[in-house]
């Protein structure tokens, strides 16, 4: 064998301009797989880091009431159950965070326009601080109880500066109309997609314009240092949640989507944070034919009923299921395109190894006089074939590698749409090492197989008849 490997690594190097232009083939598609398969495994990495920012947390719990007329609302009177569950599920305190939110129109001079303004504690979260650019205005414009920080975008369209009051209509959380005044202080940079989500106000303000209590909430948010956990630590949450309090729970065997979409802040007799224009997750404006699971959770509580306050328990994860979608579709789509390439690749190979076995005719003569069996011959054309895939393939993976780092170092802003999928502004990717060693081994498969054919007509030349042969 180890005689049959140099032959064929010589018969390889004789042809080198053959050899790379096969090899430049093979390792065109599985550069192009690669790619893609690499971008599309951290987009809901990233998706998740990007919304986690905006919904407060990794690991949420949502508190509902149902009246005896059967309308739900959705409050956090009494969190005592929830800092119960996550000491017993051992899990640090210093991450949590505690949100109310409202879907508002702001009118200013004849402008108005619906926005999701979340009403947050500024002192308690210190992430949020740290995140907030300010185009316009300061933090210290945010003594003023009534504060609103409006995203650069929103502002523009409203055509407001810091200073500028704002009166406001929104529902509380039973349904009543309501209105308000803000006063803008601060215009944060623009993060175009996110433009309608972001919106923030003292939660004591939002509070009284929602009829609730200073200490009332509605959105438990939990940070995870490591996202790759995030549903583990939900799982620990929710199983010590049940110990204090009821808490939705879907059955086993339920789907992970129904028909229809999500939306994570969203519920029947409360104001949520859903924009009208580019809240990638409000029902009104997406056409998604799929539902994310936490929007099934959310159904459980139209049809159960019990008393006081019941939780649900879900993941950022369950509120995006959709990108699990976008990225199956797009890794469906690169195997097909890999699929096509070589079959392409596997009539020129089929071809050029045909062609190879003539010009060799004499060649394998010799090698059959001299006493190499039949298997033999057929089992160096096989390791051409082989050598030939292993190569292109691994040429494949550095290129693709090559281009992602490259294509990792350019900006492509924070507010453009698809600021969703990036890290930061840049492109990022996932090494889907186990996907590359599946494509390899299909690659490989289907290098032997095109190959196979010639390779076995070769041995069967008979020698005298080979030795014969002129070309």
């Amino acid at each position: 064998m180890e005689t049959l490997i140099r032959i064929a690594l010589r018969n390889l190097s004789r042809q080198k301009k053959r050899s790379i232009l096969l090899g430049l083939a093979i390792g065109f598609g599985i550069m192009i797989v690669t790619i893609i398969n690499s971008i599309a495994g951290s987009f809901q990495t990233n998706v998740s880091a990007n919304l986690a920012q905006f919904f407060s947390g990794h690991v949420f719990v949502e508190g509902v009431e149902k009246n005896e007329r059967g309308k739900t609302a959705e409050i956090i009177r009494d969190d005592s159950a929830i800092l119960a569950a996550i000491k017993d599920a051992g899990l640090d305190t210093r991450n949590i965070t505690r949100r109310s939110a409202a879907m508002i129109t702001l009118i200013f001079e004849g402008t108005r326009t619906t926005q999701s303004v979340y009403g947050v504690n500024f002192e308690e979260e210190v992430l949020l601080q740290e995140r907030l650019v300010f185009k316009q205005g300061a933090k210290e414009n945010l003594q003023a109880p009534n504060a609103l920080i409006l995203s650069e975008g929103i502002a523009k369209k409203l055509k407001v500066e810091v200073g500028d009051r704002l009166l406001a209509q929104l529902k509380t959380v039973t349904g009543q109309n309501n209105v308000g005044e803000f006063v803008v202080a601060g215009i944060m940079q623009d993060m175009g997609l996110f433009s309608s989500m972001l919106a923030y106000t003292h939660r004591r303000y939002l509070n009284e314009l929602l009829n609730i209590t200073p200490n009332e909430y509605q959105l438990f948010g939990y940070f995870v240092s490591d996202i790759s956990k995030t549903e583990t630590i939900a799982q620990r949450l929710q199983k010590a949640l049940k110990q204090h309090a009821p808490v939705f729970e879907l059955p086993q065997q339920t789907t992970e989507r129904i028909q229809a979409s999500p939306n994570p802040a969203t519920q029947e007799g409360k104001a949520a944070p859903e924009a009208t224009t580019t809240d990638i997750t409000s029902p009104q404006q997406t056409t998604q034919p799929f539902m994310s699971r936490y929007a099934k959770i959310k159904q459980l509580a139209k049809t159960e009923t019990w008393e006081g306050t019941k939780f649900r328990v879900f993941t950022i994860n369950d509120i995006i299921s959709q990108i699990d979608q976008i990225v199956s579709i797009l890794k469906s789509v690169s195997l097909g395109i890999l699929l096509v390439l070589f079959f392409i690749i596997m009539v020129g190979l089929t071809n050029t190894f045909r062609m190879i076995m003539y010009e060799r005719i004499r060649e394998i003569g010799t090698m059959r006089a001299l006493g190499i069996q039949r298997r033999g011959i057929r089992n160096l054309f096989l390791l051409e074939a082989l050598f030939l895939s292993a190569f292109g393939t691994i040429g494949g993976w550095v290129a693709a590698f090559v281009i992602l780092n490259i294509l990792s170092l350019f900006s492509f802003g924070t507010d453009t749409v698809f600021s969703l999928f990036l890290k930061n502004g840049h492109i990022s990717f996932v090494v889907p090492w186990g996907e590359m060693l599946l494509h390899y081994m299909l690659i490989a498969l289907l290098t032997l197989l095109s190959v196979y054919f010639p390779a076995r007509k070769a041995s069967k030349l008979e020698p005298a008849r080979a030795l014969r042969t002129t070309k």
